[in-house]
């Protein structure tokens, strides 16, 4: 899988924008960058080609050893350090240490990935997190949410692996993918991506070039080059 660019930012939520034909598009706004390089790692010398980007500046509670390698750096300090990993060594070129990368980076009509965590919802029911239908609801049924029987009794005398059961959900590592961009502000550095993305407002998100397009998609990107 192709690696691409991509920044640091932050879930800001849902609005609505029109078209120019004057349609409806139900929209995320993220604040992208701007990003600082912190760091170039390449294949020869560490084993993979990447960006270390930083995001957010910290004022207070930096440590010292953190405080001397960001002033042998020459930046100021990041609250939020990442790494993008890249295909090729040919797209480190042109990057330097203490470069901003903005949200120029991105054009109207591109399609995007975004990296998120899930709401957390705490340990939940089957009901919820899988969507078991329960018992019945009427005057004296005694079984309405419960699990019930999970597995046969004689043959295997075990539950199988895998089982859904309640426990622990959300709070877990999620991409959507091929997001359009509908519009680019770069003097506040948000991007306006079409539909939903994972997190809840004001968490830390990853924004990149989208990785996986359909064959359609990349015979239009063809015809556009």
């Amino acid at each position: 899988m192709a690696r691409k660019e991509g920044l640091i930012g932050r879930k800001v939520g849902m609005t609505q924008v029109f078209g120019d034909d004057g349609s409806h598009v139900p929209v995320t706004v993220i604040e992208a960058g701007p990003c600082t390089v912190l760091a170039v790692r390449t294949k020869d010398r560490h084993g993979y080609d990447a960006l270390q980007l930083g995001f957010g500046a910290k004022k207070k509670n930096v440590s010292k050893p953190a405080a001397g390698v960001f002033k042998k750096l020459n930046v100021a300090p990041m609250r939020v350090i990442r790494e993008v990993r890249l295909e090729k060594t040919e797209r480190l070129q042109g990057y330097e240490v203490g470069q901003a990368l903005t949200v120029g980076m991105f054009q109207p009509g591109e399609l995007v990935d975004v990296v998120g965590v899930t709401k957390g919802k705490g340990f939940q029911g089957g009901v919820k997190r899988y969507g078991w239908y329960g018992g019945d609801a009427t005057h004296g049924s005694m079984f309405h949410r419960a699990p019930g029987s999970i597995g046969a009794s004689s043959d295997p005398s075990r539950v199988w692996p895998g089982h859904h059961l309640p426990g622990r959900m959300g709070g877990d590592r999620r991409t959507t993918l091929n997001l359009s961009v509908v519009r680019v502000m770069p003097e506040q550095n948000l991007v306006l991506v079409r539909g939903a993305v994972p997190g809840a407002n004001g968490s830390l998100v990853m924004i990149r070039k989208s990785v996986k397009l359909t064959k359609a998609q990349q015979q239009k990107a063809a015809e556009k080059k």
